[in-house]
């Protein structure tokens, strides 16, 4: 009797875990930014929130539109426009709604994992990882690549970077030049030198 009690259970259990990852397909209806969209799901329209995802504000009330916000927003609109078709997959290690009431999906176009082509093209970053979700190894796999390439997002990390070495450096150099001045070591030769650095990380 309690292996027919276990196999019932199990066999339960196998369905629910189908239900939650099993695709089901939506009809797209309007583009929201480049993580968020509404569609159509038995006739009703529910408000979706890419999952693990995070692009560029468009609209934000404090930061206004952030840089590579529009290329990600139309980047998300064009794919979901053009699909013929679209569907959403809930992640059973996640909830299924956020605090605004938004569906947390996977969301496949044409059989492409559309939070993967997104990060590909360098217009998100993987985040809001609340537990051991589906995909989240191959979307850390194509965003380390973009960050390698300084795709989309990653050219504006890498210029940053590159400022604050600079500064940095100038800040170095500066420093070198006042204790070299009162200590009465500064000479021609080191004038010179001191000014070709500032040219170099200031420019």
């Amino acid at each position: 009797m309690k292996k027919i009690l276990l196999l019932i259970l199990t066999f339960f259990i196998s369905i629910n875990i189908c239900y939650a990852e099993e695709r089901i397909e939506v009809t797209f209806n309007s583009c929201i930014d480049g993580d968020t969209a509404n569609v159509i799901l038995n006739d009703s329209e529910i408000k979706i929130r890419f999952l693990a995802i995070d692009t560029p504000e468009t609209k934000h009330p404090t930061k206004g539109e952030e840089s590579f916000g529009k290329e990600a927003s139309e980047y998300t609109c064009n794919r979901l426009m053009n699909a013929k078709k679209v569907e959403i997959e809930y992640e059973s290690n996640s909830d299924k709604l956020d605090k605004y009431n938004r569906h947390l999906v996977w969301v496949w176009v044409d059989d492409y994992l559309l939070q993967d082509e997104i990060i590909k093209e360098g217009l998100a970053e993987v985040a809001y990882l609340y537990g051991d979700y589906k995909y989240t190894s191959i979307l850390e796999d194509h965003q380390s690549i973009a960050k390698v390439n300084k795709v989309g997002i990653w050219q504006e990390q890498a210029k940053e970077n590159n400022n604050t070495r600079n500064y940095f450096m100038i800040g170095l150099i500066i420093g070198s030049a006042i204790i070299l001045t009162f200590t009465g070591n500064l000479n021609k030769s080191k004038i010179k030198k001191i000014k070709k650095g500032l040219k170099k990380y200031g420019s």
